[in-house]
């Protein structure tokens, strides 16, 4: 008898902490790296996990890394099994805190935060500071970001064969309704 009422006390406490959390699992990351006079090198992800957790202000992103799609299968092989090492390193994580977040703050008005945390990718891990924009919309509450991102930062080799071709910086931005 008192496995059994723990054993529900313990799930009815994890539904009420679940709940405070805001989330989505079709959040959009896209990421270009293109140079002039050169093909276009920019992929995105439509399937990415945004979670916020407004009384801690903590804000997770995850992506699989072979879920991003390229314009041309074979600039996408090459990502997953030459620069990503997708099997190697299957996502990137980002986790963070977003600076004077209070849900209280949050209308239809877009207001800009600053979001402190660290970025895993390729095996690294990175802290950095992004700028989003958060605001109330229909479907939920909308972040926003665009941030760039150094290769080197994340040991992820480009070929010198290629290097004049595919640019260093990567600009990359994220969309994702939270509800």
């Amino acid at each position: 008898m008192k496995k059994s009422t723990f054993l529900i006390l313990l799930l009815t406490v994890n539904f009420i902490v679940a709940q405070n959390r805001i989330r989505t699992a079709i959040g959009v990351l896209n990421f270009e790296a293109s140079v002039p006079f050169f093909e276009e090198v920019n992929a995105v992800n439509k399937s990415v996990i945004v979670v916020i957790e407004p009384e801690t202000s903590s804000f997770v992103c995850v992506a699989v890394m072979k879920d991003f799609r390229f314009k041309m299968d074979l600039m996408e092989t090459h990502f997953n099994e030459n620069y990503i090492e997708s099997d190697r390193y299957p996502k990137a994580v980002f986790k963070g805190k977003i600076g004077k977040f209070d849900m209280k703050d949050i209308d239809e008005t877009p207001k800009e935060y600053t979001i402190t945390g660290k970025l895993q990718i390729h095996g690294k891990t990175k802290e950095i500071v992004v700028s989003a924009i958060i605001r109330k919309v229909p479907q939920g509450i909308e972040i926003t970001s665009v941030f760039p991102l150094n290769t080197d930062d994340f040991n992820i080799k480009i070929p010198s064969m290629i290097e004049n071709k595919i640019s260093k910086t990567v600009n990359t931005s994220l969309v994702g309704v939270v509800k």
